[in-house]
């Protein structure tokens, strides 16, 4: 490791000079190296540990508006329609390769090798980060079934598909910020009212096939939250369908539960998409106020985003517990499931009030 190489290029460059003009016997270099080499191993481990610390925080939050305002400022540009939305997915790409420590999920060094909080807190970003950008390229992009995708959304959409943990051949961060790029050209583009090749559709129905992607993500994540405690379930894979068959048959009662040590691994996965479909939305409401009004779902839509940054509050345990749901521990997952399972629903109504006419 390149850490280990310096400081063993640093002592043999030591040891050279002390021994040079030195006729000290073996026995005398052995005891310096038992003096030098533990303080050493001290050195590096405290700091790993101190740069691990440092590099164990998730950063802050960011006004949507008030960015679009200043980017759009600083590049010549016109705050058009979806430009708020767009802008915003590319800020929040940006801070997850730029943030304290940058990129981590894919380190081969310590200190980001052995961590896992902050990984998992990038991978949940990442996950709304791609639901945004297939919904782009599917539905916020194109008029209709029949119309063409937009090409830099397209290069965009597939670049963040790459492999979140690939650290070489391609590594993850050159490929999402050829993303970011492709995300620019598409904002300049739709930025330009004399260039009509880019677009952003702000309608009812394109609003709800992205809060359906989300639905689904936010389900799975309350899904899997609630199993820190483990919980028997009855198999409703089928229901509503007589006819319905699957591939494979199941139990009429599963346990579901989530493995001890991916706890915090799912904590903070979903403190991660949290965070990064709040501000996805802030966005949007901006971008679809129009619609919003028309179905007097405002408040709908606000009280998603109220839910959602409720799971931002600072978590004062060292560790993520998993006591029981009435035990003496806290279970930190069932809170985290808690806000989540409500912005689910609050999800859901909204699609409800968006497919009405």
């Amino acid at each position: 490791m390149k850490i280990l190489d310096f400081f063993f290029d640093a002592y043999d460059s030591l040891r050279h000079l002390i021994f040079r003009n030195s006729s000290a016997s073996g026995a005398t270099e052995r005891g310096f190296l038992a003096r030098v080499i533990p303080i050493l191993l001290l050195g590096l481990i405290l700091y790993t540990l101190v740069l691990g610390f440092l590099w164990n925080s998730e950063p802050d939050n960011f006004d949507p508006v008030q960015h679009a305002a200043r980017l759009a400022g600083e590049r010549g540009e016109d705050m058009l329609t979806g430009y708020i939305t767009t802008a915003t997915l590319i800020h929040t790409a940006e801070i997850l390769l730029d943030k304290r420590g940058g990129y981590l999920s894919n380190d081969m060094m310590p200190p980001g090798l052995f961590m896992d909080n902050i990984p998992n807190w990038e991978f949940g970003v990442l996950t709304q980060i791609r639901d945004l950008n297939l919904s782009l390229r599917n539905d916020f992009t194109r008029s209709q079934s029949q119309s063409i995708e937009d090409k830099d959304i397209i290069n965009a959409e597939n670049l963040f598909r790459i492999d979140s943990e690939s650290w070489m051949l391609p590594p993850a961060e050159t490929e999402y910020r050829s993303g970011i790029k492709a995300l620019y050209r598409y904002l300049a583009r739709i930025s330009d009212k004399d260039m009509q090749d880019g677009q952003f559709y702000a309608r009812a129905d394109n609003l709800r096939e992205w809060l359906g992607f989300v639905s689904k993500r936010l389900g799975s994540l309350s899904q899997r939250l609630s199993a820190s405690v483990g919980q028997a379930r009855l198999n409703t894979d089928l229901a509503g369908d007589a006819q319905a068959h699957q591939s494979s048959p199941t139990d009429h009662v599963i346990e579901v539960k989530t493995p001890w040590l991916k706890i915090d691994d799912v904590f903070y996965e979903a403190r991660g998409s949290a965070w990064a479909l709040s501000h996805l939305l802030k966005a949007a409401e901006t971008d679809f106020q129009d619609i919003l009004n028309k179905k007097n779902a405002i408040v709908s839509l606000q009280q998603i985003i109220r839910e959602l940054e409720a799971t931002q509050e600072t978590v004062w345990s060292p560790v993520i517990l998993n006591g029981g749901g009435f035990g003496v521990f806290a279970n930190h997952s069932l809170v985290m499931a808690n806000y989540i399972s409500r912005a689910n629903a609050a999800v859901l109504d909204l699609q409800q009030l968006l497919a009405k006419g």
